[in-house]
């Protein structure tokens, strides 16, 4: 078992057996319509450059980020822009979106020769990584410009490629990591040169024994990259927790990474800045999971943004025999993290992880009752905290007191919620409080800086 670890942390069934040997295949766009929201990221939604008529290239362009924590948006398609209107998104918001009509052609816009090591100064490295759109892809949507450029207020030490993928059934960086391993060695490389005093590590979850075995052997003979292997329970790949399981150094939520030395990114994002940093490649695709006990051919996925989840879903093999989508439950990511998707008619975006699909007989089916202050959640929760404590609070309607408790240290991974045998939805209405402290101001002022 490996040492790196903390303390909490839940074993739900992983679900990863279904998609972990599942090569990645690139999905094309069934229809020709394709969905562009402004805002696939933290801060200022994209302002588009482009107009109804407007024809346009795949890598090209298509609204530009508005001020510093906002990120520019490309079309994964060549096409004609059709509208420029409000569309529903996986979460149900309605988002001013640029619709394309794509061609069918797939012609892209001309890509300039290959940068050299040489070239790749630190103006170089963040400009390219601007002009990509490249935002956090493991869920945080923070415009990865921005928090590369934050990150020089602190003194970087250590620089954390986040291969842990502890959601469960989701395993698109697992795949990554055995497909495109030198793309994500390579981006690991990029940030290096920005904090040259800094030392990298490549965290992977002890469970996968492949991905972790070839790292160690391509980077065998390096001195300034370590791979190590990290507990496998769920929330290891949460900044917090892998944060301390790697250095023992603690992170509150009043703090950003920088504040203790550290820089982190997911393998997604790392080899997004890869492709943007050497080949000049903006960020047009993710690559997803479709899973779960309804998906009828479950593995992993490159899919063009922009693209719907309804074609992803119909292309990737539909639902098993005799299922419809009215007696299924879609999360747009994984049963832990995910959120539920009301209509599958709404485009994939920069922070879509996968499509999970479960039947009716996988859900919790109890009904809700009264706490029992058992203290499974606080035995659970990864942060310490007493999660049976907060909803008294919450109860009381006292903000203050809800705040001094440690409310906003409450990361919302769900543990709570899963090992909670009253059924209360435990994480969720925490969540929903921090909201609404952060939204009432003064109560929020310490934990602006994350939220």
């Amino acid at each position: 078992m490996a040492k790196l670890t903390f303390r909490g942390g839940i074993t739900p069934p992983d679900g990863k057996n279904l998609t972990k040997n599942a090569e990645i295949r690139t999905l094309l766009p069934i229809g020709s319509e394709m969905v562009y929201p402004l805002r696939q990221h933290i801060g200022s939604a994209a302002v588009p450059v482009v107009k109804p008529g407007d024809h346009v290239l795949a890598g090209q362009k298509i609204a530009s980020a508005d001020g510093t924590v906002s990120a520019d948006l490309h079309s994964a398609v060549s096409g004609t822009v059709a509208s420029i209107e409000e569309r529903t998104s996986a979460a149900g918001e309605k988002l001013n979106s640029i619709v394309i009509e794509s061609d069918g052609l797939w012609k892209e816009i001309s890509y300039p020769e290959d940068r050299q090591p040489e070239e790749l100064t630190k103006d170089v490295i963040l400009q390219a990584v601007k002009d990509a759109g490249i935002v956090g892809l493991g869920g945080s949507g923070l415009p990865s410009h921005y928090k590369l450029s934050e990150a020089f207020r602190g003194s970087i030490d250590m620089v954390i490629a986040n291969c842990v993928e502890c959601e469960p059934y989701i395993t698109s960086n697992a795949r990554r990591i055995l497909e495109n391993p030198w793309k994500l060695i390579g981006g690991l490389a990029v940030l290096l040169k920005l904090y040259p005093g800094a030392r990298g590590f490549i965290a992977v979850s002890e469970d996968n024994t492949e991905g972790y075995r070839l790292l160690r052997e391509l980077l065998s003979g390096s001195s300034a990259v370590y791979v190590k292997k990290v507990r496998g329970k769920y929330p290891a790949g949460s900044e917090r927790q892998l944060i301390y399981a790697l250095t023992g150094r603690t992170l509150n939520a009043r703090m950003i990474p920088y504040d203790i030395g550290c820089l982190m990114h997911n393998a997604d994002t790392l080899i997004a800045i890869n492709q943007a940093v050497i080949m000049h490649e903006p960020l047009i695709t993710r690559v997803l999971t479709v899973s779960g006990d309804a998906a009828a051919h479950p593995g992993n996925y490159r899919v063009p943004i922009g693209m719907s989840y309804q074609d992803v879903l119909k292309q990737a093999g539909g639902l098993k025999q005799g299922l419809t989508k009215d007696n299924v439950l879609f999360l747009d990511g994984g049963p832990m993290s995910g959120r539920v998707i009301r209509e599958l008619d709404v485009p994939v975006t920069k922070l879509s992880r996968g499509l999970t699909c479960f039947t009716a007989e996988h859900l919790w089916s109890g009904k809700e009752t009264g706490c029992t202050r058992c203290g499974k959640c606080m035995s659970a929760c990864p942060n310490l905290l007493v999660p049976f404590q907060f909803l008294r609070d919450i109860r009381k309607k006292d903000n203050s007191v809800f705040v001094r408790h440690g409310g906003m240290e409450c990361s919302g991974c769900g543990c709570c919620s899963y090992v909670c045998p009253s059924g209360i939805p435990v994480s969720a209405r925490i969540w929903e409080h921090k909201k609404e402290v952060i939204s009432s101001g003064s109560a929020a002022d310490e934990y602006k800086r994350r939220y």
